[in-house]
């Protein structure tokens, strides 16, 4: 019986390994039409099947001759054993088998115009690009320093007087802005100028503020708010370290307190700040609430300086109200974004209200974390490395560019400068150094577009800064970011089908205009000099 058993597994094993499809991709080069081969192949199959036959009638006879004895459960059992390998391997086999796949060339009605272009095959001309970065980007030069000079001055000015209509014993207190963005990190790349500025602010003493980082283990944050944190505005007396008896006793008339002054004793019982800027009945900043104090206090500085200026201040969006735009009597305009912020403890990080570029809507108590200005300073670390003249900064500015022609020309989508920024970081911690050279700018502008298009259909592209170990030690980020698990970027736009299909398609149409859109905005004369 045992070894009427092994052989029907070695027939079993060898009809499955000898079936034409459990290896289809081997022996491709072998014509279909050799009647030769199909007729030894046919002639082997026949044989196997009349030795299969045979073995089923010797054990159809051994097993009538089994009934009733002891070993019949035995012989159940390894009839079920073979029976499951047979469907295993067959089960494995099929996985094996490639699935037919549409043609990528053509959709469903076969429109050509609907082809899967790949960012590696981008035709890109030397001389072209060369030009293009001349003609588009080189005049910004000496213009954006006109206008970051320009914009630092009148910010100072204007936070000068939004300090002055604030009540300095109630009031948030602001602090001097940090310039983050295209404009201070020299890769502007299109018209009108945008200034990015970062406007800190402390809560009036005796209160202060405590913060709970998705990264902290103490923390509860829903995975979808990764990068966030929630910034509760801890009351006098709600911790040891905060509690001065001024608030709670009565010192008499002749009894001064030497840390607050009479009225703000008065305040330390006094928790309207609270209610104007923390959710409902909680003790967590409240984004609203901030950006409705800072758009009243902003326009009511404006209105005290104004007369100093020839130009208009207005708003660009109501929900942003830091969102500004300048407009000069010449018909020039300047977008400024003035984005209010709490400095996390002693670091150069900073939970802000909202991205310039960010189009979701979180929970009005989760504040975005800012590292940019980690990622400036890292950005400058790198290019002190890179050759003369490095094509890197190029590379930001074309992809910029074309991303803001394509936002034009099919409207705007969760892609955006900074996932361009992130990208090019991830190349500079990469590659080598000298890879960088001005005359390597279409290879590493392909790699740019190619590492953006591979993350987009990995879903999947990582904060530069949040637990990546390879950032030098001179960047000095903080210890808590720099061990925390990364940030897939891309995950809270993954949970929105939508939206990131909306993102994959202009990123698509992107990559397919982008010869297009550089000839176009590549003046040429006729005999086939640049026209200046």
């Amino acid at each position: 019986m045992q070894g009427a058993i092994t052989r029907v597994c070695m027939v079993v094993v060898a009809a499955i390994l000898n079936h034409p499809l459990l290896f289809p991709n081997e022996n491709t080069t072998i014509p279909e039409e050799d009647d030769e081969l199909l007729t030894r192949m046919k002639e082997h199959q026949e044989k196997l099947e009349a030795e299969q036959k045979r073995l089923e009638q010797e054990i159809s006879q051994t097993e009538t001759a089994l009934i009733g004895d002891q070993d019949s459960y035995s012989w159940y059992f390894w009839s079920a054993l073979c029976l499951v390998i047979f469907f295993t391997i067959e089960v494995c086999r099929q996985d094996m088998i490639p699935t037919e796949m549409p043609d990528p060339m053509e959709d469903e009605v076969g429109d050509p115009s609907a082809e899967y272009l790949s960012a590696k095959t981008v035709v890109l001309d030397k001389g072209v690009l060369s030009n293009f970065c001349k003609t588009r980007f080189h005049p910004f030069i000496h213009e954006s320093g006109r206008v970051q000079e320009f914009i630092e001055g009148f910010a100072d000015d204007l936070l000068e007087a939004l300090r002055s209509v604030c009540d300095r014993d109630s009031d948030l207190e602001v602090e001097d802005f940090v310039g983050i963005g295209s404009m201070f990190e020299s890769w502007r790349a299109s018209k009108p100028p945008t200034c990015d500025l970062i406007v800190p602010f402390a809560p009036p003493r005796p209160f202060r503020f405590q913060f709970q980082l998705w990264c902290d283990p103490s923390t509860e944050i829903p995975l979808d708010l990764q990068g966030c944190g929630r910034i509760k505005l801890i009351k006098p007396g709600g911790n040891g370290t905060d509690y001065c008896l001024c608030a709670s006793t009565n010192l008499g008339d002749d009894m001064l307190c030497l840390l607050h002054n009479r009225n703000e004793c008065e305040k330390l019982e006094d928790h309207t700040l609270v209610e104007l800027l923390c959710a409902k009945n909680t003790s967590y900043l409240s984004k609203d609430q901030i950006m409705t104090w800072f758009q009243i206090s902003v326009s009511k500085a404006w209105g005290q300086i104004s007369h100093k200026y020839d130009f208009e201040l207005g708003f660009r969006n109501l929900d942003f109200p830091g969102a500004l735009k300048i407009r000069f009597r010449s018909g020039k305009t300047v977008v400024l974004n003035v984005t209010p912020a709490v400095q996390f403890e002693d670091t150069a990080a900073y939970l802000i209200s909202h991205f310039p570029s960010d189009i979701s809507n979180s929970s009005d108590t989760h504040w975005k974390l800012s590292l940019t200005v980690y990622e400036k300073n890292l950005l400058k670390h790198l290019a002190k490395q890179l050759p003369t003249n490095s094509c890197h900064v190029h590379c930001l500015q074309i992809v910029s560019f074309l991303h803001k022609k394509q936002t034009a020309l099919t409207g705007r989508s969760a892609f955006s400068n900074y996932h361009i920024k992130t990208a090019l970081l991830h190349l500079l911690l990469s590659k080598r150094p000298a890879t960088w050279q001005p005359q390597n700018l279409d290879h590493r502008l392909r790699d740019l577009l190619g590492f953006l298009q591979q993350s987009m259909e990995e879903k999947r592209l990582y904060h530069i800064v949040v637990g990546n170990p390879r950032i030098p030690s001179e960047i000095l980020v903080p210890k808590i970011i720099r061990t925390a698990e990364p940030i897939n970027l891309f995950r809270p736009l993954v949970l929105q089908r939508h939206v990131y299909a909306k993102m994959e398609e202009h990123f698509q149409e992107m990559v397919r205009n982008t010869s297009v859109l550089v000839q176009e905005y590549t003046p040429h004369l006729s005999n086939g000099y640049v026209r200046h």
